[in-house]
């Protein structure tokens, strides 16, 4: 088991975030502000989940997972749909999305009794899901618009020569859902190798045989790779029909980059 961290220990975190920011002054970079706010509201929304946390898990599971994964997802649709706000119904689709793509790993896990349903185990594990696929869909989105306006003239000639829209966006598609899946990809690759990953790290601080916090590890590793890949392959083969018009037409829109 890990000993416990004093209040005391904590304190003196601030020390090495001090180091950063120092150096941002020294060399001018203009994030001394910015870390410190981020450092000081990252403690302060950790500290509120967690005792979030220790009155859900006294809910029946039933309620405390629902409330909790609802959270999760609502913010995550609307963090990722900022991406592509100039697009149509960016947020209910994307919501959509995140709710499918949560529900199917859920599913999985309860089926092949991977895990209980209980809140401990439920929320945590759907938690790193969520959150990875907003990622990816925001990847996806930001990766999209610029590949649509840099490829504007080559889509075009496609269309002219007689090309329909998912003719002409097929390579588009293709180099968007890859470069959202990549940080994934290269993470599977260095697995164990590079760095510990996390929840196998916790659960072996909090006293589990490494072998049983490696299982828990390859179901969530797995389980994030392939919401990645669902969620960055939906969502582009959805939003790219938006950038054409009923004729079969690029729709002549400026997309600012968010």
């Amino acid at each position: 088991m890990a000993p416990e961290i004093s209040n005391v220990s904590m304190f003196f975190l601030i020390f090495f975030v001090l180091i950063p920011v120092s150096l941002s002054y020294i060399y001018a970079l203009g994030l001394s502000k910015s870390i410190i706010w981020s450092s000081f509201r990252g403690i302060v929304q950790l500290f509120l989940i967690g005792y979030v946390l220790t009155y859900l898990f006294s809910l029946p599971p039933l309620i405390g997972i629902s409330l909790m994964l609802a959270v999760m997802i609502a913010v995550a649709s609307f963090h990722a749909s900022k991406k592509g706000e100039e697009l149509p119904y960016a947020r209910p689709i994307i919501f959509l999305v995140i709710v499918g793509i949560a529900l199917l790993i859920l599913a999985m896990w309860l089926g092949f009794d991977m895990i209980d349903f209980q809140p401990d185990q439920v929320i945590p594990m759907s938690g790193m899901v969520i959150g990875n696929s907003m990622v990816a869909i925001g990847l996806a989105l930001e990766r999209m618009k610029s590949e649509f306006k840099e490829s504007k003239g080559k889509i075009v000639a496609a269309l002219a020569l007689g090309a329909k829209p998912q003719q002409a966006s097929t390579i588009l598609i293709r180099k968007i859902v890859k470069a959202a899946m990549i940080p994934n990809v290269d993470g599977l690759k260095t697995i164990g190798l590079v760095q510990l990953p996390g929840m196998m790290t916790g659960l072996i601080l909090g006293g589990v045989a490494p072998i049983e916090a490696i299982r828990y590890q390859i179901v969530i590793s797995l389980s994030i790779f392939t919401s990645v890949s669902i969620a960055a392959m939906i969502v582009t083969i959805i939003f790219y029909r938006f950038f054409f018009n009923r004729n079969m037409q690029l729709i002549n829109m400026e997309i600012e980059e968010s």
